[in-house]
């Protein structure tokens, strides 16, 4: 059995946001209100204050970063403001 494409990028490509905290500079998607993907530049990782500190901290996979509040806080303002599409009321 071949595998299925994925196309989901071409029905809602990322979208650039920039945090409002720290201003590192993401490619972002929200599937629904509950997922979002996330593409962080190597300037995005080096400008994030919380990600620079998470890398820092033992987690789960050694020192896997866990997310940033104040990006993931920027987001959601975004997606409420219709700046960041929320793709599942996109297909309803």
């Amino acid at each position: 059995m071949a595998a299925r494409p994925d196309v989901r990028l071409e029905d809602g490509p990322m979208t650039p946001i920039a945090c409002a905290t720290c201003g590192a500079g993401v490619e972002a998607r929200k599937s629904s209100w509950d997922q979002t993907s996330i593409q962080w530049s190597a300037e995005a990782r080096g400008t994030c204050v919380e990600r620079r500190a998470g890398s820092r901290r033992p987690g789960p996979n050694g020192a896997a970063f866990l997310g940033c509040a104040a990006l993931n806080q920027t987001l959601r303002e975004a997606a409420v403001r219709g700046d960041l599409p929320v793709q599942e009321e996109i297909v309803r």
